[in-house]
């Protein structure tokens, strides 16, 4: 329960804080958890209280809240050159060597990296950068931009048009000409008597009337997360990209692949387009980019487009975009360590990217235990991110009422038991930092089955 006294951590905190994706009823019930630090995969609260964060911060704080190497390399960093900018052709060394790493480490042969300060600023770019290139290409015409029900591009006007969930009808959203396919989601969103690869066959042919309805030649590019991370951890079903990137390419759609929660190893692959075995045109890159370490967004660009767009940028002389802090030279040295400690191994230990291929059948074992609840309707995942949809009636899906809150529910008694995770709908995910341990991940899946037993049972399950 909250404290009572005005000058408690949660009272200060309501009191000057607007709160955004938060659960408010449970705000007011329970009060807020300020937190004053954390280490290794845990994070500590104003009162001593310590939680296995096991949504890794917000999908972005892989390496834990304490790595000494990239605290040390944010701390050189400040020391050597504390800020600026990537305008009228200067940038800090640290950016042209992040820009190098980058396009290095991408499945590119060869590209450009333009920095932004998040991933919903990112899809902006490369919205922006789609339109700007077709206009000097002769196609102002080419606007229309693709994505699926359920994705989630960020909060910013655009990328939010982009992001197909309910709620941004309260903002008048999306803005006109961003089209909706239907979610590759099999379990939930498959016909009866619909088999998986009819599934798909039904998703193609979705795009091609869409393509067909709209012209080709009106559409500027397709957006996808390799798999939908806030939409509640949705792999796409099996076969999914191999049967709808042959239609984009033949109408010469640009494929952009929204890797801000799946790139730098969360699927067990660099990369969540490497996992499902496809080049896209560009990658939209942040969160794990720095390890959380430092808010950072990237547009990693492959050869076809930024060839492109540096001929439509030479025609005017300029791109005319950019943001204040994109390509921070402190946040391109943290984010060139966190490269190293996730990708390549540093200070003489091996890539996490290891430990997150090691534990990954540990992952799906834990999960697939908690399935077996009568209450658990599927889990689902890739890499370390999984999800846990709970269900009335698990015979049908019949999902539980709404106004039970039956995830949140879920996610306040795990902090009771000190574990985060993150409700989503009525799925509960997890998406542990690469650093646990075995122990780590069985505490945590301990404590997830003592808080779903716990939460049945109230609600008469």
């Amino acid at each position: 329960m909250p404290e009572d006294h005005p000058n408690s951590w949660d009272a200060r905190a309501k009191a000057a804080s607007f709160f955004g994706f938060t659960d408010l009823p449970t705000i007011r019930e329970r009060g807020t958890v300020v937190l004053r630090g954390g280490e290794g995969p845990y994070v500590i609260d104003t009162e001593g209280r310590r939680y296995l964060d096991a949504n890794s911060g917000l999908w972005n704080m892989v390496a834990g809240f304490d790595h000494p190497g990239l605290v040390r390399a944010a701390q050189d960093a400040y020391a050597r050159f504390p800020g600026y900018h990537a305008f009228f052709g200067r940038m800090a060394d640290t950016t042209v060597e992040l820009s190098e790493k980058l396009v290095a480490l991408s499945p590119f042969e060869d590209g450009r990296v333009f920095y932004t300060n998040s991933g919903s600023e990112a899809n902006d770019t490369m919205v922006k950068m789609l339109w700007f290139l077709h206009g000097s290409e002769g196609h102002p015409q080419r606007r229309a931009i693709v994505t699926r029900w359920n994705a989630y591009h960020g909060v910013t006007a655009v990328s939010a048009s982009m992001t197909g969930k309910p709620y941004n009808a309260v903002f008048g959203l999306p803005l006109p000409g961003f089209h909706h396919l239907t979610c590759p989601h099999y379990w939930r969103e498959g016909r009866a008597g619909e088999s998986e690869a009819q599934f798909v066959a039904r998703l193609a042919e979705e795009l091609e009337q869409l393509i067909a309805r709209e012209g080709p030649g009106s559409i500027a590019g397709f957006f996808a997360e390799p798999v939908q991370g806030a939409g509640g951890v949705i792999p796409p079903a099996a076969g999914y990209f191999d049967a709808i990137l042959p239609i984009l390419r033949r109408h010469g759609i640009p494929v952009i692949a929204d890797e801000v929660i799946t790139g730098f190893g969360r699927t067990g692959a660099a990369w969540g387009c490497e996992s499902y075995g496809f080049t896209p045109d560009a990658i939209i890159a942040s969160k794990a980019m720095t390890a959380g370490f430092f808010p950072m967004g990237a547009v990693i660009l492959g050869p076809e487009l930024a060839d492109r767009l540096q001929h439509a940028v030479d025609r005017i002389e300029e791109f005319p975009h950019g943001f204040t802090a994109s390509g921070h030279p402190a946040g391109c040295a943290i984010a060139l360590k966190a490269a190293e400690v996730i990708l390549e191994g540093a200070d003489g230990a091996p890539p996490l990217i290891d430990n997150v291929r090691a534990l990954t059948p540990r992952f799906e074992a834990g999960m697939a235990r908690l399935a077996e609840h009568e209450h658990i309707g599927e889990w689902r995942g890739r890499g370390l991110m999984g999800a846990l949809e709970a269900v009335r009636d698990r015979a049908t899906g019949e999902p539980w009422p709404s106004d039970l809150s039956v995830s949140e529910r879920i996610a306040n008694a795990c902090t009771d038991r000190g574990l985060i995770c993150r409700p989503l709908g009525q799925a509960v995910v997890l998406c542990p930092p690469f650093i646990l341990t075995e122990a780590q991940m069985d505490d945590m899946f301990a404590r997830l089955g003592d808080a779903l037993d716990a939460v049945f049972r109230e609600i008469g399950g």
